[in-house]
C-alpha cells in the first residue's frame, strides 16, 4: 500500500436514466440527479464497463473503484481470488442497462477479468419494469456469451397495492409460455407478490422476473449486466419504437419450475445466503457501536439514521441514509451511530 492505510470507501454514484423512473432518490435519499430525467437506478458501488462508481473520500477521492481495487486487491477484498473468475463470455444483446463486454483469449477459451464481486444498487420503480430474465453460468457456457447474474431486492418503500413478479403460477412449461409471448398473453402467466417494505426477496439466475411500480428497492448482485428482455407490457420508448426483445435468449435461460413458493421471503437476521453474497439486516439504536474486525470484505447499505465510522489510523468517515460504504477487508474501526439506524450487511 506504499504507507497508506485502506479505509471505508464511499462512492459516487453513476445515475442510469431508465423509462420507468422518477425522482425518489433524491426526495427519499437526498441524492442529486440530473435535471429533467427519469432515473431508474443508481449504481452505488460498480465496476462494470457500462458503469463506474468513483470514489468520493479520502487519498483515493475521483479513481474508480475499479482502479483502486485492481492496485489493491488483497489489501480491499482479502484475496485475489475473489476478484477473479468473473468472466466475460461475449457480448450480449441490448440489455435494461446496457451491455456486457467481449474478452477472450486468442485460444478462444474466457479469460478471467479482474472485477469488484459485487454491484449494488438503488432502484426506482414509479412503472413497472419490462419482464426479463438473466442467465446462469450453464446457460452462459451453453450459449457462448453473456454473464450470470443473481440478485436480491430489498424492499425499502412500496405504494399500497405494489407487486413484483417472481416465477410462474403453477404448471407453466415452455411451450405453454412461447404461445402466450406470440398471443401476448404473456402477463397472464407470470406469478404476482404482493410487497411491504423490509422485505427481501431473493432472485436467483434463471428466474422470470419484474418489478411493479410504486417501489423503491436496495438491490444486491453479481457483477453482470445480462439481462435477456422478453416482454415490455406493450410499451414504446420516447420516440414511439417498442424496446427490443431477446426472446430466444429468455427462453434459452428461464427455468420454469420456479414459483414464489420455491422462493422464500425474509424479513430478519440472515436475509440471503447463496454461493455469490450474504445480506444481513442490522439496526442499530442512537449511540450504539458497530466493532468491524480485520479479515472480512463488507459492504454497508445505510438505509436510515446517519452516523460516523472511525479508526485509530485513518480519518473519521460518515454517513447518511442512502450511502454504500465499502468497508476493506483490512480495515478495523467502529461505527458509531449518531441516529437510530437500519442497514444491510453484504459480504461475500
Amino acid at each position: 500500500m506504499c504507507g497508506m492505510d485502506v479505509y471505508p470507501l464511499k462512492s459516487v454514484p453513476v445515475f442510469q436514466p431508465r423509462i420507468w423512473g422518477g425522482r425518489r432518490l433524491a426526495e427519499v435519499f437526498g441524492k442529486e440527479l440530473p435535471p429533467d430525467q427519469k432515473i431508474g437506478e443508481s449504481w452505488e458501488i460498480a465496476d462494470l464497463p457500462e458503469g463506474q462508481s468513483r470514489i468520493a473520500n479520502g487519498p483515493f477521492a475521483g479513481q474508480t473503484l475499479g482502479e483502486v481495487v485492481r492496485r489493491h486487491t488483497e489489501e480491499i477484498v482479502g484475496t485475489r481470488d475473489l476478484c477473479r473468475g468473473f468472466v466475460s463470455r461475449a457480448r450480449a444483446p441490448a440489455s435494461e442497462g446496457g451491455t456486457p463486454s467481449t474478452q477472450r483469449g486468442q485460444d478462444g477459451r474466457d479469460t478471467p477479468l479482474e472485477r469488484f464481486p459485487l454491484l449494488i444498487k438503488f432502484l426506482d420503480a414509479q412503472d413497472v419494469l419490462s419482464v426479463q430474465v438473466h442467465p446462469d453460468p450453464e446457460t452462459c457456457r451453453r450459449m457462448g456469451k453473456g454473464d450470470p447474474k443473481t440478485e436480491c431486492w430489498y424492499i425499502i418503500r412500496a405504494e399500497p397495492g405494489a407487486v413484483i413478479y417472481k416465477g410462474f403460477k403453477q404448471g407453466v412449461t415452455r411451450e405453454r409460455f412461447a404461445r402466450a409471448l406470440e398471443n401476448g398473453t404473456a402477463a397472464d402467466l407470470l406469478a404476482a407478490v404482493a410487497v411491504r417494505p423490509g422485505e427481501c426477496h431473493f432472485i436467483p439466475a434463471g428466474t422470470v422476473h419484474s418489478l411493479g411500480a410504486g417501489l423503491l428497492i436496495a438491490e444486491v448482485q453479481t457483477p453482470s449486466d445480462t439481462t435477456y428482455r422478453v416482454f415490455d407490457w406493450n410499451r414504446v420508448d420516447e420516440s414511439r419504437r417498442p424496446r427490443p426483445l431477446h426472446i430466444a435468449e429468455a427462453l434459452e435461460s428461464i427455468h420454469f419450475d420456479v414459483t414464489p413458493d420455491t422462493l422464500p421471503v425474509t424479513t430478519v437476521g440472515r436475509l440471503v445466503d447463496c454461493e455469490y453474497f450474504k445480506v444481513d439486516k442490522g439496526h442499530q439504536a442512537r449511540r450504539g457501536e458497530l466493532l468491524l474486525d480485520r479479515g472480512c470484505l463488507r459492504v454497508l447499505i445505510f438505509l436510515a439514521g446517519g452516523g460516523t465510522i472511525l479508526s485509530s489510523k485513518v480519518e473519521p468517515v460518515q454517513f447518511k441514509a442512502g450511502d454504500c460504504l465499502l468497508i476493506p477487508a483490512t480495515f478495523e474501526g467502529t461505527v458509531r451511530f449518531t441516529q437510530d439506524t437500519e442497514y444491510l450487511t453484504v459480504t461475500i
